[in-house]
């Protein structure tokens, strides 16, 4: 069992900055694919990025590509979300997902693991 506790949320300017990180439980973190995902008011819960196992891999939605980064620490057992020049449209709130496969998953329906969220809001 997987544990995800994201934290980092809050409310930031646009064009400022924040990062998230998702801390995890367990000793097999550096085994599973991580990634982050965010639902706004009314919407569906959408992809945002992904890392592999050993980091060296990722994937971004389109709408954040160049301004998201997704990094790991398998020593600390921790994922962060760098968010940078963020708009009103990142408003969301984000959730941190886990799961044992190997390809960088778009969908919800591949992680296994979900952590509670935590809220962004972006003024302008």
């Amino acid at each position: 069992q997987v544990q995800l506790v994201e934290s980092g949320g809050g409310l930031v300017q646009a064009g400022g900055s924040l990062t998230l990180s998702c801390a995890t439980s367990g000793r097999t973190f550096s085994t599973y694919v991580m990634a982050w995902f965010r639902q706004a008011p009314g919407k569906e819960r959408e992809f945002v990025a992904a890392i592999s196992w050993s980091g060296g891999a990722t994937s971004y939605a389109d709408s954040v590509k160049g301004r998201f980064t997704i990094t790991r620490d398998n020593a600390k057992n921790t994922v962060y979300l760098q968010i940078n020049s963020p708009k009103p449209e990142d408003t969301a709130v984000y959730y941190c997902a886990a799961w044992a496969g190997a390809g960088l998953g778009r969908t919800t329906s591949t992680y296994n693991y979900w952590g509670q969220g935590t809220q962004v809001t972006v003024s302008s």
